[in-house]
């Protein structure tokens, strides 16, 4: 069977990772576009790939291309995906699906009236004891859900000097940090738990007043400094929610907490038993009970749910992370393509759902007072 043939359009830090997934599933990467023709040039030689593309038309125009992988600044991922999915290529889109979401709506309807697939990397969902959570509280081993509680924080935009694309409006959306990151907690907490948020009251605060007008790399080296200018996006949100079935949830969200590189956390407390898990150490699952001993689930491939024992791809002890979970769903990405139905698959809708609630989490840190997410 021929390799699946692939176009990564956008070379930073995100695309290289697309790249790795993408040849780990056994697809060929036949070109990549970047943010001008001769960076594509010198990317295709560093990854050697035959194909640099001048711009998106040339990816699209090309036959041999069967996915286009969209990993560019928030700002182009409507144009470039619709473009994709119009020339009859699957797409895989980075999140956000789109920085408004009348976009994010056309592009979801776009997807289902071609019947292309088109997902979002919400991968969070591919850590195997996630998966393992998610079928223990289906099966209702926490009895009715009681609280939610969690926090995503980072710290790599700590420094003033630190500045990057993604803290202008215009280039990353309206909102930075909960679009950023706590659109990955959302959209895990809701997966997981089976529930889905049906209203917000939500508080942004911009603890830097000012950043460094030089841009750096997302996470590696994000302090370029250079003049500084003023900042309108948020350093930090909070927000206190409630689910359709009236369980309440509280979260955290922060890119200026020291030495949390990048934690996204969660509780979910039943009216039997509570699971916990930690993204910074997600080979184990904390399951509490009360009047009991706490359990803790280690991941691997000879316990657990069947899902849970699919992810497990190395023995217990040898740890899987981040990546790992992103080569999973663009697998199960591919699988789709091939006529599949991967089970936890995040599509365009998913996305859609998503800017959603980044959406009304705006409209509620703006109007301060509770907004329902419908």
């Amino acid at each position: 069977m021929p390799k699946l043939g692939i176009a990564i359009v956008g070379t930073g830090m995100i695309g290289a990772v697309h790249r790795r997934a993408a040849l780990l599933a056994g697809a060929a990467v036949r070109g990549v576009a970047a943010s001008s023709p001769q960076r594509a040039r010198d990317v295709a030689q560093s990854w050697d790939v035959p194909r640099a593309y001048r711009d998106l038309e040339e990816v699209v125009a090309d036959p041999q291309v069967q996915v286009v992988h969209v990993c560019t600044p928030n700002h182009l991922h409507r144009a470039m995906a619709q473009a994709a999915l119009d020339a009859g290529k699957h797409v895989i889109c980075e999140k956000p699906l789109a920085t408004t979401l009348d976009d994010a709506r056309a592009l979801a309807a776009l997807a289902r009236s071609t019947g292309l697939v088109a997902t979002v990397p919400f991968v969070y969902r591919y850590h195997p004891v996630i998966r393992e959570a998610r079928v223990r509280i289906a099966q209702g081993e926490l009895g009715p859900l009681r609280l939610i509680h969690g926090s995503y924080l980072q710290d790599w935009l700590l420094d003033p000097a630190s500045n990057n694309w993604r803290v202008d409006p215009a280039l990353g959306g309206a909102s930075r940090v909960f679009a950023d990151i706590g659109s990955h907690w959302c959209d895990l907490v809701e997966w997981v738990s089976g529930e889905r948020f049906a209203e917000v009251s939500a508080a942004f605060a911009t603890v830097i007043a000012e950043r460094g007008t030089n841009t750096g790399q997302s996470f590696t080296t994000p302090a370029a400094g250079g003049a500084m200018q003023a900042v309108s996006s948020e350093d930090v949100a909070m927000a206190m929610l409630r689910t359709g079935a009236g369980t309440l949830a509280s979260l955290t969200v922060s890119q200026v907490s020291a030495g949390r590189r990048n934690r996204l956390w969660f509780e979910i407390d039943g009216a039997q038993a509570s699971v916990a898990f930690d993204q910074e150490d997600a080979e184990r699952l904390w399951i509490g009970r009360p009047n009991q001993r706490e359990e803790v689930f280690v991941r691997g491939p000879g316990a657990g749910s069947a899902e849970q024992r699919r992810l497990a791809t190395l023995p217990a002890g040898h740890a899987q992370g981040y990546g790992d979970c992103f080569e999973a769903f663009v697998a199960d990405t591919y699988r789709a393509i091939d006529g599949e139905r991967p089970e936890g698959l995040p599509t365009f809708d998913d996305g859609l759902r998503s800017a959603l609630i980044v959406d009304r989490v705006i409209t509620s840190a703006r109007t301060r007072g509770w907004t329902s997410i419908d």
